[in-house]
C-alpha cells in the first residue's frame, strides 16, 4: 500500500516543476526538490540503528518516519499549490514572471481534460526510450545499492552496528553535497551559454552513471581488508550518481512540459521495476554473503547497466520539445443537429 501511494509523487512533483519552474532554472531547483529524498536516506540511515537500540524499540523507527510524512501533507495541503495562478499568495510580479518563461515553451494552453495523450507517440520516440533505459540503469544501481549496502558493510567490512548505520549513511550524505555542487556548475554553464541543452544533460548524466560504473568495478577487486578503500569508493559510486539530477532525472520536461508527470510516470514505473529485480537478483547470487567474490559480480552487473543505460541515452537522447508534445484536442460531440446551408 505504502509502494501504490508513493508512485505518484515523483510525477506529481515533475508536474509541479513544470508549472512552476522557469525553464532555465529547472536543472538547478529541481535538483534542490530532488534531493530532499536522499536528505530522508540519509537521516533514517544514521539514526535506523539508534532507534532500534532505544527503548522504544524497532517500531520507533517506522512511527517517526511516519509521523513525519503525515506532518509533510498537512503542511503541504495548506500552503501548496497546482501552479502560480492557483496560488493566492503569490506577488503579481512574480506570477507574470514565471507565466512569461513559460509562454516560451510548447505548453499548451488547452484544459488537460481535452488533450489527448499520444500514448502511441510515447512509445515510439526515440529519445523517450532513451530515457527509460536511462531512468532503469540508474534505479538498477541506486537500489542495489541502498538496499545491500548495510549488508555488504557487515559481512564483508565487518562493520558493527553503530558504525554500519552511519557508515551507510555516509554514501546518500555524499550524494545530497554533491548535488548541489553540480548545480552550481550547471548554473555557471548556464549563464555563460557555454553548452547546449542537450550536452549539459548527456555530460551530467555521463557523470551521473559513468564514474560510478568506474568506482564499482574498481569496488570489484576490493578485498575484505581494506575497508577503508571500500568505503571510499562505496561513497564516491552514491555521491556522483547525483549528477544525474541534471541529466535524465530533468529530461521529462525537456522533452513534454504537458505530459511531463505522465512520461515521470512511466519511466518510473519501468525504473522501479528494476528497483524490485535488483535486490532480487543480489539475492540469487550472493549465497554467502561473506564472499567477495559473489559480491564482485553483482558490482560487475550494476556497472555493465550503468554503461548500456547511459550509452543509449548519450546516443538517442534529446533534450528539444517534440512534436507530439502539443497534439490536436479531441473533437467535441455536439449535442445539437446542424442546420444545413440554403445556399
Amino acid at each position: 500500500m505504502e509502494g501504490l501511494c508513493q508512485g505518484v509523487v515523483f510525477p506529481s512533483v515533475h508536474t509541479l516543476i513544470s508549472a512552476w519552474v522557469p525553464p532555465n532554472e529547472r536543472p538547478v531547483l529541481g535538483t534542490c526538490a530532488y534531493t530532499g529524498n536522499q536528505f530522508g536516506t540519509i537521516v533514517m540511515l544514521a539514526t535506523s540503528g539508534l532507534l532500534a537500540a532505544s527503548p522504544a524499540g524497532w517500531p520507533s523507527i517506522f512511527y517517526i518516519s511516519g509521523g513525519v510524512g503525515c506532518l509533510w501533507s498537512i503542511v503541504y495541503f495548506i500552503w501548496g499549490a497546482s501552479s502560480p495562478a492557483t496560488y493566492k499568495r503569490i506577488s503579481v510580479e512574480e506570477r507574470k514572471m514565471i507565466e512569461m518563461a513559460q509562454a516560451t515553451e510548447a505548453v499548451s494552453e488547452q484544459p488537460k481534460e481535452k488533450m489527448h495523450t499520444p500514448w502511441l507517440s510515447f512509445f515510439t520516440s526515440p529519445p523517450f526510450l532513451a530515457l527509460i533505459a536511462a531512468h532503469s540503469a540508474n534505479n538498477w544501481g541506486f537500489w542495489t545499492l541502498l538496499t545491500e549496502i548495510p549488508s555488504y558493510m557487515k559481512n564483508v567490512l565487518n562493520k558493527d552496528i553503530k558504525s554500519n548505520a552511519l557508515l551507510s549513511a555516509l554514501p546518500y550524505f555524499a550524494m545530497f553535497c554533491m548535488s548541489f555542487v553540480f548545480s552550481a556548475i550547471a548554473m555557471q554553464l548556464n549563464k555563460r551559454n557555454c553548452i547546449s541543452t542537450v550536452t549539459s544533460r548527456k555530460l551530467f548524466n555521463t557523470i551521473g552513471l559513468w564514474v560510478p560504473m568506474l568506482a564499482l568495478i574498481g569496488l570489484a577487486y576490493v578485498g575484505s581488508d581494506q575497508s577503508n578503500l571500500a568505503v571510499i569508493l562505496l561513497t564516491i559510486t552514491v555521491g556522483f550518481n547525483g549528477s544525474c539530477y541534471l541529466g535524465f532525472q530533468i529530461n521529462h520536461i525537456d522533452l513534454s512540459p504537458n505530459f511531463a508527470g505522465i512520461l515521470m510516470g512511466i519511466t518510473n514505473c519501468v525504473g522501479n521495476i528494476m528497483s524490485i529485480i535488483a535486490p532480487l537478483l543480489v539475492g540469487f547470487i550472493v549465497t554467502n554473503e561473506h564472499d567477495v567474490e559473489q559480491w564482485r559480480i553483482v558490482f560487475f552487473i550494476a556497472a555493465i547497466i550503468y554503461l548500456v543505460g547511459n550509452g543509449l541515452f548519450i546516443i538517442f537522447g534529446r533534450a528539444n520539445v517534440q512534436k507530439w508534445n502539443d497534439p490536436p484536442a479531441k473533437p467535441r460531440r455536439n449535442s445539437t443537429p446542424q442546420v444545413e446551408s440554403q445556399h
